[in-house]
């Protein structure tokens, strides 16, 4: 998916999130939804409150699936940098005593002093 395609996706998705539970609340308070007008206002407030929390999740359980079902892009490594780490991996082969440079040196005069 290109990312163009990525982001008309996020915003659709973004949209999604931001209008369904909105319509599913006017939906609910202005008793377009078969049923709500035998509700109390407690049990309109309650239902509309949940449906409107569940099609957000929804939304995002549909996200995390359409992105769980991309197929991943195959990256190629840059091959300078390649040929580089193949050097250097060679260089340590070959010399053993460059990669004892790297390692902490103790002496017994540990702090640094000049001992007379």
């Amino acid at each position: 998916m290109g990312a163009k395609q990525v982001v008309a996706l996020f915003v659709c998705t973004s949209l999604l999130m931001w209008a369904l539970p909105l319509w599913l609340l006017y939906a609910f308070n202005n008793k377009l939804v078969p049923g709500s007008l035998e509700l109390s206002s407690s049990s309109l407030t309650l239902w509309s409150g949940l449906l409107a929390v569940l099609s957000v999740n929804l939304v995002i359980v549909g996200y995390i699936l359409l992105a769980l079902r991309e197929k991943p892009s195959v990256h190629s490594p840059d091959p300078a940098f390649l040929s580089r780490a193949k050097a250097s991996i060679s260089d340590k082969r070959q010399d053993p005593s460059r990669g004892a440079s790297s390692s902490p040196q103790t002496s017994e005069s540990g702090s640094g002093k000049k001992s007379n």
